[in-house]
């Protein structure tokens, strides 16, 4: 697919399941929940607290009053919360898509109760056991996909997160570390999608980028909050000269729904791919780098404990 996709080219969702994770209201995954909503799909709605998917559950249902959601509680920052988590979506049935949208961006240093960099464990370990333990039921919808939300911010790491996870090796700098999470997801997705079609598993593995979003993320990252002080100006400054969240969810939309195979990867179109109707787009030569794709996966085997079928 090389022509320009728009929102009027997702087909009808009745009867299928999402899972959309990181759904907080005014960012890419409550665009991309409410859009699935919007279309008939059941959507499940996923993050770190109730009260804030009941802020995003009435804002889709104010948009579109008979939308099929439901909750599930989990922080992905915290492997034992997608244990619980991954248990209780049993309850779902067969997942037709799961959407990996929820991070966190440019965060200080901290370390998880797991032992693993805030980062890498958000961004890429909680999203790797969830998607293995939620792997039978996406095997049970018979043509599922997984999706997962990478950032033009890949192209800035220099090399693949293969250390021991455990242990900070060097000086901590969040952007760069920021950049390693985010071609993990690019690593993972197409490893993923590789291994599937090696097994024939009916699953099918694609990424996404927003190009440059306006959402809370980087205040949320830099300051802890998206309001007060410093953290009010950046989150203007960056809404002042980017494209809109709603727009930025486009490209995980047409990932989620297009017709389109594994292993593919869309992005905004226009220049720099920061903003534009999405299409197919290319990520850089490292995320394609199959021994590191290899072993990226064996270190999230052994962190997590879970093995895909």
């Amino acid at each position: 697919m090389t022509a320009a996709w728009s929102l009027a080219d997702i087909p009808d969702q009745t009867g299928r399941t999402i899972v959309v994770t990181g759904t907080t209201v005014g960012g890419l995954g409550h665009h991309t929940a409410l859009e699935l909503a919007r279309r008939g799909a059941r959507v499940v709605l996923a993050g770190r607290t109730a009260s804030r998917l009941a802020e995003t559950d009435d804002a889709i249902r104010a948009e579109v009053s008979k939308a099929d959601l439901a909750h599930l509680v989990v922080d992905l920052s915290d492997l034992g919360s997608v244990r619980r988590a991954a248990a209780e979506a049993g309850a779902f049935g067969p997942i037709d898509v799961l959407v990996n949208n929820a991070g966190v961006m440019g965060t200080p240093y901290q370390r998880t109760g797991d032992g693993l960099e805030l980062q890498m464990a958000t961004n890429h370990f909680g999203p790797f056991l969830l998607t293995g333990l939620l792997m039978p039921q996406l095997v049970a919808s018979t043509g599922a996909r997984v999706v997962g939300l990478s950032s033009n911010m890949h192209k800035l790491a220099r090399s693949a997160p293969l250390g021991d996870p455990l242990h900070q090796q060097g000086r901590y700098s969040r952007w760069p570390t920021y950049g390693r999470s985010k071609l993990a997801n690019l690593l993972f997705t197409y490893e993923l999608d590789r291994r599937a079609r090696r097994a024939a598993v009916p699953v099918k593995a694609l990424a996404a980028h927003p190009g440059f979003a306006g959402t809370h993320l980087a205040a949320n990252g830099q300051y802890g909050r998206a309001r007060g002080g410093r953290a009010t100006i950046l989150d203007a400054a960056i809404k002042a000269v980017s494209q809109s969240a709603a727009a930025g969810a486009w490209p995980t939309l047409m990932a989620a729904t297009a017709d389109l195979p594994g292993s593919t990867y869309c992005g905004p179109g226009g220049l720099g791919e920061l903003s534009g109707a999405p299409r197919v787009v290319t990520s850089t030569r490292l995320s394609y780098d199959e021994a590191a794709q290899r072993k990226l996966w064996e270190i999230s085997e052994e962190v997590t404990g879970v093995r895909y079928p």
